[in-house]
Parts: C-alpha cells; sequence; structure tokens
C-alpha cells in the first residue's frame, strides 16, 4: 500500500474528525501548520466527510484561540513570553501589539482568514485586554468562512485532489514542509 492509500485510508477512520480538532487547537496555540493541512486528507478520502471536518477545524480553531487569548490575558509572563520566544519574537509581538492597538478588528479579520500567525493575534488581544466577545465573534466568523470554503472546494473537486495526491503525494509533501520552513525563515527575518 502506497503512504498517500494509507494516509487517506486513516483519515476515513470515526476519530479522525477529534484529531482535526486536537490538531487545530494546537495549531491556534502553537503549531505554524494550517489546518488545511488536517483537513485535506478526510474529505479528498471521503467527500461525505467535509462537513463534520469543517466544523472540527472550525470549533478547534476558536477553541484554540480563547486558549490563546487566556494566555495573553492570565499567564502572559510565563507561558506567554515562552511561546513567543520559542515560536517568533518579542520585537514581532511588539509589533503585533502596537498593530493591534491601531487596527484591532481588521488584524482578527487579517489573521484569521490568512495564515498569518492566528495565535500570535490571539495571544496579543488577552495580554492587551481587546474585548474577549468581539475577538471570539470575529474569529469565529472569519475562520468559518475560511474552512468553509476550502472544505466547499476540496468537497467540490474531491476527484481531482485525490488524483493529485495519489500521484505526486512525495513531491507535494517535500513542497509543504519546504514552504514551511520558508515561511518560519522570513518570519525569523522580519
Amino acid at each position: 500500500m502506497k503512504c498517500s492509500e494509507c494516509i487517506l485510508s486513516q483519515a476515513e477512520k470515526p476519530y479522525y474528525t477529534a484529531i482535526v480538532f486536537l490538531m487545530t487547537v494546537c495549531e491556534s496555540i502553537f503549531l505554524f501548520v494550517p489546518p488545511e493541512v488536517f483537513m485535506t486528507p478526510a474529505i479528498i478520502a471521503n467527500r461525505k466527510r467535509a462537513v463534520p471536518i469543517t466544523l472540527a477545524a472550525t470549533l478547534g480553531s476558536i477553541v484554540g484561540g480563547i486558549i490563546s487569548y487566556m494566555i495573553g490575558l492570565w499567564v502572559f509572563d510565563s507561558v506567554g513570553l515562552w511561546l513567543i520566544n520559542n515560536f517568533a519574537s518579542m520585537d514581532k509581538f511588539y509589533l503585533a501589539q502596537q498593530m493591534f492597538i491601531k487596527h484591532g478588528i481588521f488584524l482578527i479579520v487579517l489573521t484569521a482568514f490568512t495564515p498569518i500567525p492566528y495565535k500570535l493575534m490571539c495571544i496579543t488581544a488577552g495580554f492587551i485586554g481587546f474585548p474577549f466577545w468581539l475577538m471570539i465573534g470575529v474569529s469565529a466568523i472569519f475562520r468559518t468562512g475560511r474552512f468553509a470554503i476550502v472544505g466547499f472546494l476540496l468537497w467540490r473537486f474531491q476527484g481531482m485532489a485525490n488524483k493529485i495526491v495519489n500521484k505526486y503525494f512525495w513531491p507535494l509533501t517535500i513542497g509543504a514542509i519546504i514552504v514551511a520552513g520558508l515561511g518560519i525563515g522570513l518570519m525569523c527575518l522580519i
């Protein structure tokens, strides 16, 4: 059995929805792997899983955002500093803080809908005391929108995506690792 077939067969298991939820929670706190990476195998393995997987990613992201907000609010001096020092930098945090003060809701929309680190925004929001329900509400709308678009596209083009993954599994995997590495490297340079 090819590696892509093995991954796709595991993604069809009922527990995979919980894995998507947990990995998306982690992505919203400290991981730098986009949630779409966790969503894709299950949906291209079985398009009937599009709705539950999209919901799991959305709920996981919101729960992770709440945890990140609480880290910024309650334990910034210990856990928050550790996360920033290990997964970003204080300079980036101070820049995010200044941007947040000037452009709060726009920054939530931007980080919720794009690959810009959502976790850094949530920690900053908690640290500066940005209104919790406003941050969660805007995040929920735009994170749901992002994952719904991805889920729909994977559902719609499931057959084509499945063929691409089966044919180009290793080049896609290596490419994703390189792109993630370049993204992290670029973040270190900024």
